[in-house]
């Protein structure tokens, strides 16, 4: 096996683990507290999956970065390898008992994406894909939809913790998008909002305000799909979740027309 496929598999069984404290402790009692703002939760589900995949990571690559969002990551400059990673993606979903979540596992190599895992332990789907060799879930070659027009597209989105008290907010690029699109879906988890337009049951998504480990999987899980990926003026700063826009490729300029429209690059 080469190293990509040692990286992978460790990726893929760290992913199942935990999706699986996730399943154990879905819909039982949770210790529910917030962070940035009110609207912005974690549970001990976060922290227990956290500490899962990053003990794991330390003992079995310890000379690897890693960037984990609730903070226990180890920063180590230099390192050829680092991984990012969103333990629990959709915890308002989870603390609600609404049936989307997943946890996702993106690795770089010397800043580039390497490969990405996202697992939702409900649907027991698994989406993978590595730099140049294909998406798939759980086995299965995934490819974007094949839709040109906007007006008959399905769209998804989502909203930032600070849209209580920012103008910048998302609702007027929802607005337009609503009457430019088929249907627009709002679901609580970027990742896997992304791993839908790779498997084309999505034609495309953008959210504004994310952060590295909400897109590092899922965005390379698009673009092997033979989608596409960037922010919302076009370039590759959605990497880093600040505008991201997600598409089958052939409506990729007429999302980022409305979303230039109505102020989402503010």
């Amino acid at each position: 096996m080469s190293e990509t496929d040692d990286l992978l598999a460790l990726a893929i069984r760290l992913a199942r683990e935990a999706g699986a404290i996730q399943r154990e402790r879905y819909e039982t009692d949770l210790t529910i507290a917030t962070k940035s703002a009110a609207v912005d939760l974690v549970t001990e589900v976060d922290h227990a999956c956290e500490a899962l995949v990053v003990g794991a990571i330390e003992r079995e690559r310890p000379d690897d970065a890693i960037l984990a969002e609730e903070g226990s990551g180890v920063d180590r400059p230099g390192a050829r390898h680092r991984w990012v990673i969103d333990p629990l993606d959709g915890t308002t979903n989870y603390a609600h008992a609404y049936p989307r979540f997943c946890v996702s596992i993106g690795v770089e190599r010397e800043g580039e994406p390497l490969l990405g895992v996202v697992y939702d332990p409900l649907m027991d789907e698994l989406y993978t894909a590595t730099a140049g060799g294909g998406a798939f879930c759980n086995d299965r070659p995934i490819h974007v939809s094949t839709e040109t027009a906007l007006d008959r597209a399905l769209l998804a989105t989502g909203f930032a913790y600070d849209r209580r008290k920012s103008e910048r907010d998302n609702l007027e690029s929802f607005a337009a998008m609503l009457k430019s699109a088929r249907a627009l879906r709002r679901d609580g988890s970027a990742a896997l909002d992304l791993c839908y337009v790779a498997a084309g049951r999505l034609d495309g998504y953008w959210e504004l305000k994310l952060s590295p480990w909400d897109v590092a999987a899922g965005a390379l899980i698009v673009e092997e799909a033979g989608g596409r990926m960037s922010d919302v003026h076009g370039g590759s700063d959605h990497r880093s979740g600040r505008t991201v826009v997600a598409s089958n490729g052939a409506l990729h300029e007429a999302m980022r027309r409305v979303l230039l429209d109505t102020g989402a690059a503010a």
